[in-house]
């Protein structure tokens, strides 16, 4: 019995060191649920800006054609991402810091790789929607795309960002067959979602 506790010691310690040298362990829930609540935020401005009084809920088979509106939109989008961003280095690399672990590392560049190209992917086809007037779709092509990011960067990531990719791309896929709920959806998959998911996380890995 002694010996079996020492194995399973040995185990879990040489399963501890490769998970640190091949995931990005250091992202922090927190920043999850911030992100979130950004996103909800940027939704309620949105909402505010262009559809009150009218209710959340009521289906929409307009089209938002003025190009001013759409730069409001991205603009809103942008101030979302950066806050996001931003907030997300900064609580990553205080738990790095923490836990005696450099932010940037080759975990951390595989992570980005592998995010970034069905992001950057998806930013170009979705700036062609706009170019083109296809607004009524842009909503769920950021969550497919987003979603598509997740799974691909999930081999260096906690596993449970590979669900949350899925549950995006589903809610993308729905978004897309009902655009006219398109700020709803958005809503759902990077407020809502990201909040479940970092609350999730941060109670399993940040206490």
């Amino acid at each position: 019995m002694p010996n079996q506790s020492k194995y399973e010691a040995d185990i879990a310690s040489i399963r501890n060191m490769m998970e640190r040298t091949t995931k990005f362990i250091s992202l922090s829930g927190l920043s999850g649920v911030l992100a979130g609540l950004y996103a909800l935020m940027g939704a309620g401005v949105v909402y505010f800006m262009v559809y009150f009084p009218q209710s959340p809920l009521s289906y929409r088979i307009e089209t938002i054609q003025p190009f001013d509106t759409v730069m409001k939109f991205i603009g809103v989008a942008l101030v979302v991402l950066v806050a996001s961003i931003g907030t997300g280095l900064w609580l990553s690399s205080k738990k790095a810091q923490k836990a005696g672990l450099k932010i940037w590392s080759v975990s951390s560049k595989a992570m980005l790789i592998n995010l970034a190209v069905p992001i950057v992917s998806g930013g170009i086809f979705i700036l062609i929607l706009l170019m083109n007037g296809h607004y009524g779709v842009v909503a769920s092509a950021c969550l497919v795309f987003y979603g598509l990011g997740l799974i691909n960067a999930s081999p260096n990531l906690y596993d449970e960002i590979r669900y949350l990719g899925y549950s995006e791309i589903i809610i993308g896929l729905v978004s897309a067959a009902l655009p006219g709920y398109g700020l709803l959806f958005w809503s759902l998959g990077f407020g809502v979602l990201h909040i479940v998911y970092g609350l999730l996380m941060f109670r399993k890995y940040d206490r």
